[in-house]
Parts: structure tokens; C-alpha cells; sequence
């Protein structure tokens, strides 16, 4: 009991400068090598299940909204698909979202979605930052900026994971920190295949050497740092200690078993799919289960060769092939969640950078259209409803215009998050969360 209140004393004040290196090259300072963890963690557990956390579905390249939740049937712009009743009277969606269709209580569709970027690198900044790209202003990604308002210090996993991106970025800046620094940067997990399927690892978790030995030269690694830092202070120098201690605090913990999909029921992983996106999916119900406050799959491709949502050409065999993918990952994602009781703490957003022409091109493609599209949001909202409509073709949007800074208000409302909060730029200058002329989806907040 001594021991273990020293500890306490020691890790909340009256440090020395080389106590708190050790302490922060061990991993204390990340509450992940302490002795007395486990009791802590036994506390917070229940605060920690009552936070809300992000799951953002980002589908790179631009779905097309006729062919997934905007149909058209009978109109010539409507394409091949036939549109199916889906749970709530009066809602159709695509009939190759069969699953999802079954989850339409859940979900609100966004059907009146309205850019003025049609570029894939400019939207996606649009999109996933809130400001288009212009300026000195390095603005910090959505997951970023969310995961700055909903961490907890006490979580041992990093604030931000994403998976399944990088097969598809356009513009770095849209995937990065920005001005918020390394600190809130994603950990980026890439796939691998296994002998059980695809899975997920974070490589050089484990040490080769004892722990010891470990926290030996970690601590000298820290102090060498520390003072290399202080006499050449950059922002290089800052992103490679961030990514130290997230590495430490991985090593030293348990938590980073969450990737460990082995754990789960073949059965289970059967009906995600297993292919990247699925797991992707499975992968983020687990790091909601360990308190990640914010979690992105992407979808960039089903095996197919396809460029991401990018039909241009051959549009209607691309997007069944994507459809299929996204309807098991994301309508299991949804009844998994809704079985451990965190469906209505999670706020799930599936969007792109923008739609996809109305009019069927000379290579049966769709062409990029950020007039009049679609998002979904689902979770932690008030589903089974569509916001907005858009004309007879798809070619306008006809009730409720929704702008990006609308949807981003949403978002931020939806995990209480007010959007008007502001955070100091890298040019000094205070900046929104969300633009200020962002007017939250009233009519889906709970």
C-alpha cells in the first residue's frame, strides 16, 4: 500500500526532471507501466463506456448516390438497379445493399448533400476538414480535431486509428493533423493476410530484448531527446517523440491486443467478409469496445481492380462489386455494435468527397457531381428518415440543402461536441471546428 501511494505521489507531482524521463520512457506517463493501473482502470471503466466514439466509413473516389441511397427508378439517369423497400415504410435503397436495407431504423440518408468542389484532392480536404485547402492554415483532419475533444488521458490505445486509407489519398493534408500536431495524428494499420484471413497487426510491438533492458534505453533514448529538443525545437523533432511514446505505450500495454481478430468467432468474422473493409469494420467495434474515441476504415477496392468509387468507367459492375463489401461489413458492423449495448454511443458517418453524375457517360460511367449527393449517418442519431430530396433526375437538390459545414456541425452535435469551439492555428490565428455558417441536422440529433 506504501509502495503503491508513493507511486501515485510520485507520478502526480514532485517529479525529477529524470524521474519523469524514466516514468515517460517506460510508458508512466501514458498510465500503461504503473503497478496500480489496474485499480485505476477498474474506476474509469465506467466513464470511459459512456463516452461517444466516431466511426467514419470513408468511401475515397465518390459513390455514386443514385446507385446506393439516392435511387431513380424508371428515369433514365437511373441506371440498371432496381431500388427494394428497406425496414422503414417508405425508404428505398439500392437492391444491392440487401443487409443494410434491414438496418434502415438505424440510419438517416442524407440525400441533399450540396459542394462546390469536384476535385478529388480539394473535396476530400473539404470533406474531412471543414475548410476547403487555400492559405497557411494547416487544418487538422475531422478524426483529429474529434479525438483532441473526445480522448481519455486514462486510454492506453492511440485516440486516432485508421485502416484502409492509403491506397487512395489525393491530398496528404486531408489525412493529416494539420496544426494540432503529432500528438493527434492516426495511427495508420494496414491489413495483412494470415492463415486465418485478413487481420490487423502493429508491427514491433514486442520487444526482442528484456523489459529491463527495454526501459533502460528508453530512458536514455528520452533524455538525449529531451535535451536535443530543447536547444533545436522543431516540429520534426516533436513528431518522432509523439510516435515514440505511442509506440511505448502499446508495448508496455494489453490493449493492444484489440487487433488481435483471432479472438473473435469465425462465425462472426464470416458475416463482416473477409477482406480488408470487413475486418475493417470488425476491427473498429473492437477499439470502440477499448474507448478509441475515433475510427476510419476505408473501402478503396473489393478485389476488383476498381480505383476506389472513381466509375468513371464501367460504374454499375464496380459499384455492385463495392456494394457487396459495404453491405456485410457495415450492416454487421451496425448489429454487432447494437448487441453489446455502444450502437447508441457511436455515431457512424459514411461519405465520400463527393457524388457521381446523373447522366450515364459513353463508358457506362459516372463522372464526379458535387451539386447534389449523398451521406448517411447512423448510431448515435435519430434514424429511419431521409433529410432532403433531390429533383426526379438526381440532377439538383430540390428540399434541404445540406453543405459540408452543415454535415461537420452535425457530427461535432451528435458526440456533444460544440462545433464553434475554437483551437489556435499554426498561423496564430484561432480557428472553428466547424465554419461558422454550419447549421447542425437538427432534425437527427437525439
Amino acid at each position: 500500500m506504501a509502495s503503491s501511494r508513493l507511486q501515485r505521489e510520485r507520478f502526480t507531482g514532485g517529479l525529477s526532471r529524470r524521474d519523469w524521463l524514466r516514468l515517460a520512457a517506460a510508458g508512466g506517463v501514458g498510465l500503461s507501466q504503473s503497478r496500480w493501473l489496474p485499480s485505476v482502470a477498474a474506476e474509469v471503466a465506467p466513464a470511459i463506456r459512456g463516452k461517444r466514439s466516431v466511426i467514419l466509413l470513408w468511401m475515397p473516389g465518390g459513390p455514386s448516390q443514385i446507385d446506393t441511397f439516392d435511387p431513380k427508378p424508371g428515369h433514365a439517369n437511373g441506371g440498371p438497379f432496381k431500388a427494394i423497400s428497406t425496414s422503414v415504410p417508405g425508404i428505398t435503397i439500392s437492391e444491392h445493399l440487401p443487409q443494410l436495407a434491414q438496418q434502415m431504423a438505424h440510419l438517416a440518408l442524407v440525400r441533399s448533400m450540396t459542394t462546390k468542389e469536384g476535385d478529388h484532392g480539394r473535396a476530400s480536404h473539404l470533406l474531412r476538414t471543414g475548410y476547403s485547402p487555400e492559405g497557411p492554415v494547416r487544418y487538422p483532419t475531422l478524426g483529429s480535431a474529434l479525438s483532441k475533444e473526445l480522448a481519455s488521458p486514462e486510454n492506453e490505445l492511440p485516440d486516432y486509428v485508421s485502416t484502409g486509407i492509403n491506397n487512395f489519398v489525393l491530398n496528404r493534408a486531408a489525412f493529416q493533423s494539420g496544426f494540432l500536431g503529432p500528438r493527434y495524428a492516426p495511427l495508420n494499420v494496414s491489413a495483412v493476410n494470415a492463415p486465418t484471413g485478413v487481420t490487423f497487426e502493429v508491427p514491433n510491438l514486442k520487444s526482442p530484448i528484456s523489459p529491463t533492458q527495454n526501459d533502460q534505453r528508453l530512458a536514455y533514448l528520452n533524455e538525449v531527446e529531451a535535451a536535443f529538443q530543447s536547444e533545436r525545437p522543431d516540429p520534426t523533432v516533436d513528431s518522432r517523440r509523439a510516435a515514440y511514446e505511442r509506440a511505448v505505450r502499446l508495448m508496455r500495454s494489453k490493449a493492444g491486443e484489440a487487433f488481435r481478430l483471432d479472438d473473435e468467432p469465425a462465425a462472426l468474422r464470416d458475416r463482416y467478409g473477409r477482406q480488408p473493409f470487413g475486418q475493417g469494420c470488425l476491427l473498429a467495434r473492437r477499439l470502440v469496445e477499448h474507448g478509441v474515441p475515433f475510427i476510419e476504415v476505408g473501402l478503396t477496392n473489393a478485389g476488383n481492380g476498381f480505383a476506389g468509387w472513381d466509375t468513371h468507367q464501367n460504374n454499375f459492375e464496380g459499384v455492385k462489386q463495392l456494394s457487396a463489401v459495404l453491405d456485410s461489413g457495415w450492416a454487421t458492423l451496425i448489429a454487432d455494435l447494437r448487441d453489446r449495448g455502444l450502437l447508441e454511443s457511436t455515431l457512424i458517418v459514411w461519405m465520400g468527397e463527393f457524388g457521381r453524375t446523373p447522366i450515364i457517360n459513353a463508358q457506362a460511367g459516372r463522372d464526379h457531381f458535387p451539386v447534389a449527393w449523398s451521406t448517411v449517418l447512423g448510431g448515435a442519431i435519430r434514424g429511419g428518415q431521409v433529410v432532403g430530396k433531390t429533383d426526379a433526375g438526381g440532377t439538383a437538390v430540390e428540399e434541404r440543402p445540406v453543405s459540408h459545414a452543415d454535415l461537420l456541425a452535425t457530427i461535432y452535435r451528435a458526440v456533444g461536441v460544440d462545433p464553434s469551439r475554437q483551437n489556435l492555428s499554426n498561423v496564430g490565428r484561432p480557428i472553428r471546428l466547424a465554419d461558422p455558417e454550419g447549421k447542425p441536422i437538427t432534425e437527427v440529433l437525439v
